[in-house]
This record gives structure tokens, sequence and C-alpha cells, in this order.
């Protein structure tokens, strides 16, 4: 079943419990969706679904970093509640090891030695790793190798 079913089938279970959170995270990742698909002028795959996804997760992290930081819990705990709803729907993280290991394959396979090489990396391990690890991760990794 793609992601896009997946995330239908929840809004319409998140309707018939109503429960409010989860329709109304899952009503806004469709619409952040279709805004994409909009811009693009195409429909997205599941590739395109997780990125949506994981940009999504990344805006409620940066929400719950500002937020706690203020008298604010009620909306903490909102942005902490629609974050596991939508990581429920991304692929298992990578550990740093693994990616390591991997950033490690991919920059022997294209003889890179320097940092200067580090585009030519990212341009082939970001696709091996979609969803499974967030870039900025992927690219800190790959910059440590290529630095050595």
């Amino acid at each position: 079943m793609d992601l896009r079913t997946q995330l239908e089938n929840m809004l319409h279970e998140a309707m018939r419990s109503k429960d409010e959170i989860r329709k109304n995270t899952v009503r806004m990742v469709l619409s952040s969706i279709k805004l994409s698909e909009i811009e693009t002028g195409k429909p997205l795959d599941d590739a395109g679904i997780l990125t949506v996804l994981n940009k999504e997760v990344k805006i409620r992290k940066e929400t719950i970093s500002e937020l706690s930081e203020t008298d604010r819990s009620d909306l903490v705990a909102k942005a902490q509640e629609e974050m596991k709803i939508l990581e429920s729907f991304l692929p298992a993280q990578a550990s740093d090891e693994e990616v390591t290991s991997l950033a490690a394959q991919v920059i022997h396979d294209l003889s890179a030695t320097n940092p200067s090489e580090m585009g030519k990396v990212m341009k082939q391990l970001i696709p091996l790793l979609a969803g499974k690890a967030p870039p900025d991760r992927v690219s800190a990794i790959v910059k440590s190798l290529l630095n050595k």
C-alpha cells in the first residue's frame, strides 16, 4: 500500500474515532502533499511524500525547540504528538554507523579524496538514504569522512 493511501486511511480512521489531533495532522500533511504536487505539476511518488513528511517533522522539531523556552507546554505537547504521528509513516531511521558505512562505500566507489568532491558524493548518497536519514546528518558524516 502506498503512503498516500495509508495517509488517507488514517484520516478516515481518525474521523471515525473523533481523534482530532490525528485528523488535523493527517489533513495538514495531505494538504502539503497537494501543494507540492501543484508546485511541481505532477503527482508525488512515495519518495516525494517521504520528503514532505520529513519536512513536516523538521518543522515540528523547530517548533518544539522554540516553544520549550516559553511557558507554552500545551503547544509543545501538541507538536510532540503531531511529530509522533508523522514519524509513524517514516521508515526506520538509519544509525550513524549505517550512514557512515554507506558513505564510506560511495566515497570509495567515486574515488573521492577531498571536501571539494562532496557534491558528487552527496548526489549518489542521498537517494540511497531517502527517508532513512536527514540530509544535514548525512552531510555532516560525509564532510567528516572527506576531511580525514
